[in-house]
């Protein structure tokens, strides 16, 4: 059995329990630059607004009904995201992190021992008693049933925080309740394919037999089928390699500076670098975009891209860093006013095997990845960016995104932590 245990509103949730005073009112919280809703409490889905809306559109309902807003802090979430998955690996053998507020927990032998459905709600409690977000969990015999059983605990009190599916009448039940749409799997064009034939509705995809569905899905969605019918197939454990890797950002005002242009292209290099450590994988490319604000008809208008191949695979933050700015420094154009900047790692492969050079221009290959390491080890142990490249820093602060209503890193940065006034 698997247990899946997913925070409600997991965003909105992390900064009620640092502002106690909005218990039952409507909160959203914003993405990058402030400028639409990602998250949103069922208090502020009954004003009208909706996920994805941009903040100037709704700024009427936020003012008149005193919606309380943040803007979106990853580091304070992720912070509370892992002491969720500590509590659940010190209560559950096998735990598999799917997600910043999704976790999988294998419950198999655990039936010997307890009754499931207690033991989770015990867990449940737990989640609650030690960090105040609200949790719900459902338990099935295969990950995307436990998904359907998540969605009940979320949305009906009576479960108490877990629903399971265990019997083929509780199975076929909730399936006849769950929307087609709101199935773990079912994409946007499998769910029009499927309306297409007459099917709009979890059971009746589920009833459906297997040679039509093989006949007329891909392997995703045969495999999503038969989980539907208790079937476990889905392998979320299986890391899959990124083709490519990327970070970019609009900036908080436009930017018109060399040295703050590269000091967010080295941010965003040194980024990338990092992402690709993380999983094991090097890279032979390096692409830097640039591009103005293609908003404002008054500037002129101006964007560029080109790409640096390494002879030999690397994750070397230096060597990908300095490639990076060598590239803005070719596509640059004095007198723009620019919007963003970007930097995409390709040709990605693993980094156990790499088809070395006989003119590698960096001799001390091996000692530079060690240093590698040893940044990556200081950074994680005492924070983002503790240790980095001179030219990130400019004094120019425009390139950085906006975040008025940012919550202080109270988690994770003494210089922010709570304090608390008697």
């Amino acid at each position: 059995m698997f247990a899946l245990v997913d925070c409600n509103n997991f965003f909105c949730s992390v900064e009620k329990v640092f502002h106690p005073g909005l218990s039952g009112k409507p909160v959203c919280v914003l993405s990058s630059n402030d400028g639409c809703v990602v998250a949103l409490t069922p208090e502020a889905k009954a004003l009208g607004l909706h996920r994805g809306d941009p903040v100037f559109k709704v700024k009427d309902i936020v003012e008149k009904n005193n919606v309380k807003i943040f803007s979106g802090n990853i580091l304070l979430y992720a912070a509370m995201s892992r002491r969720i998955v500590r509590i659940l690996r010190n209560s559950v053998a096998r735990v598999e992190n799917y997600s910043i507020d999704e976790s999988f927990c294998y419950l198999d032998g655990y039936e010997k021992m307890y009754d499931l459905a207690d033991f989770m709600r015990d867990v449940v409690r737990k989640i609650a008693l030690y960090t105040d977000i609200p949790v719900s969990t459902g338990i099935a015999p295969t990950k995307t049933l436990a998904k359907v059983g998540s969605l009940f605990a979320k949305r009906y009190a009576g479960y108490r925080g877990v629903c399971m599916i265990d019997t083929e009448e509780k199975r076929r039940k909730a399936l006849g309740l769950v929307p087609l749409s709101d199935i773990w799997g079912i994409g946007r064009r499998t769910l029009e394919k499927l309306n297409y034939y007459g099917i709009d509705s979890s059971l009746s995809f589920a009833d459906k037999s297997a040679s039509w569905v093989k006949s007329h899905l891909q392997k995703n969605g045969y495999c999503t089928w038969l989980e539907l019918n208790g079937i476990p197939c889905i392998d979320t454990a299986e890391a899959q390699m990124n083709q490519s890797i990327c970070t970019s950002r609009s900036f908080g005002r436009n930017v018109e500076d060399l040295p703050s242009l590269k000091a967010s292209v080295a941010n965003f290099a040194l980024s990338c670098a990092n992402k690709l450590r993380s999983q094991r994988a090097v890279s032979s490319s390096v692409t830097v975009f640039l591009y103005s604000n293609r908003f404002r008809d008054d500037l002129e208008q101006y964007e560029n891209a080109d790409t640096f191949y390494f002879f030999t695979p690397t994750s070397d933050s230096l060597e990908i860093t300095k490639a990076a700015l060598q590239i803005l420094q070719n596509i640059y154009r004095p007198g723009i006013q620019y919007k963003k900047t970007g930097v995409v790692l390709g040709r990605i492969s693993s980094s156990d095997i790499i088809q070395q050079d006989l003119f590698d221009s960096i001799p001390n290959r091996p000692q530079r990845m060690e240093l590698m390491k040893t940044i990556d080890s200081l950074n994680h142990r005492y924070g983002p960016k503790t240790i980095g490249l001179l030219v990130e820093e400019s004094r120019e602060r425009n390139w950085h995104v906006k975040s008025e209503f940012r919550s202080p890193n109270y988690l994770t940065d003494i210089n922010e932590i709570l304090t608390i006034k008697i």
